[in-house]
């Protein structure tokens, strides 16, 4: 069996006060495991960048529990959390507002060796940054620039240096690419990719494009106003999904490899006040009475395939429904 390395249970997070909160994140329970890239998608607003920034402890969970190899970091302080600070870390979506632009890149670098190496000696430091330019890329002479200085790719690559140079085993990465050109996405994938096998990473992976998430990771999690819906194998959720939602998600890419498009009607509700039931249902080309007041469990509908979903197994693939049709998603 794979290690466990981060267990969500019933993590829930809640915006707002007593006249309007907003579930952003709704009793969501998964594992990563060790050495392993799981990918998160969904459209935006459904907590995917929540539920990354409570593992981060950026935000802290309103119930549920977050262990991080096998210690729970649910309700740790700040000041509890700085001891894991260096083996959990972040890379942003926007590398342009990730870096102080005040500060020169061998600086930015060197701060986080002093906060959580203080043993460390100045040459040592100075040491450690060089060889972390080299490993993302770039050489020695970075270190005097300032971020303005760089490109986008460039400046990503700092960041995955910020992220990478206090040795971390567990990596959330959100968005990481969406702000970059596309020729330049598919160097930083493979270089997350290449460093994943160096050090012995894991990652979550966030991101909004699906090709982007289907080329990275092991495992996919689907996520629907705040509740995962389907998860699964890469092969498992970007070819073979039972969910409608997930089915229509991964449909939009569908037309290179002969397979109709599946139409969604209506917009996403909002997050402050979801439907009753199944919290798809009201776009939902299967949905039926038993859906409107009942939300159906995360369940194992194979070894490490589960779905939320009453009827998973009505639509089997190469069936024709009447609702499935050529759509934008």
């Amino acid at each position: 069996m794979p290690e466990r390395l981060i267990t969500l249970e019933n993590v829930t997070k809640i915006y707002g006060g007593r006249k309007r909160t907003v579930k952003a994140v709704d009793h969501v329970t998964f594992d990563i495991y060790r050495g392993e890239t799981l990918g998160l998608v969904g459209e935006s607003g459904c907590g995917k960048s929540t539920t990354g920034n409570m593992l981060v402890h950026l935000l802290n969970a309103d119930s549920g529990t977050i262990r991080f190899d096998g210690q729970e970091i649910t309700a740790m302080s700040e000041r509890e959390f700085k001891k894991l600070r260096s083996d959990i870390q972040m890379i942003f979506q926007d590398p342009y507002a990730s870096l102080n632009p005040q500060k020169k890149i061998g600086w930015l670098l060197e701060e986080p060796l002093l906060i959580h190496h203080k043993e460390m000696s100045k040459e040592d430091r100075s040491r450690k940054v060089d060889e972390i330019l080299r490993v993302v890329g770039l050489d020695e002479s970075y270190r005097d620039r300032y971020p303005r200085q760089l490109s986008g790719g460039q400046r990503q690559r700092v960041c995955i240096a910020l992220a990478l140079i206090v040795n971390p085993a567990f990596v959330v990465a959100d968005e990481p690419v969406s702000a970059l050109d596309v020729s330049v996405q598919a160097q930083i994938l493979n270089l997350m990719k290449k460093l994943q096998r160096d050090y012995h990473l894991t990652y979550l992976f966030i991101s909004h494009d699906l090709g982007v998430v289907s080329y990275m990771a092991d495992r996919i999690a689907v996520m629907y106003l705040g509740n995962i819906v389907e998860m699964g194998t890469e092969e498992q959720i970007s070819r073979h999904a039972r969910h409608p939602y997930t089915q229509a998600l991964f449909s939009a890419s569908a037309d290179e490899e002969g397979r109709e498009r599946i139409i969604l009607d209506g917009d996403v509700p909002s997050p402050s006040n979801p439907p009753s039931g199944c919290p798809f249902h009201t776009r939902c080309f299967r949905c039926r009475e038993k859906c409107l007041d009942q939300k159906p469990e995360l369940c194992e509908m194979e070894p490490g395939w589960k779905i939320a979903c009453h009827y998973p197994h009505e639509w089997e693939e190469g069936e024709d429904s009447p609702q499935r049709k050529a759509v934008e998603v």
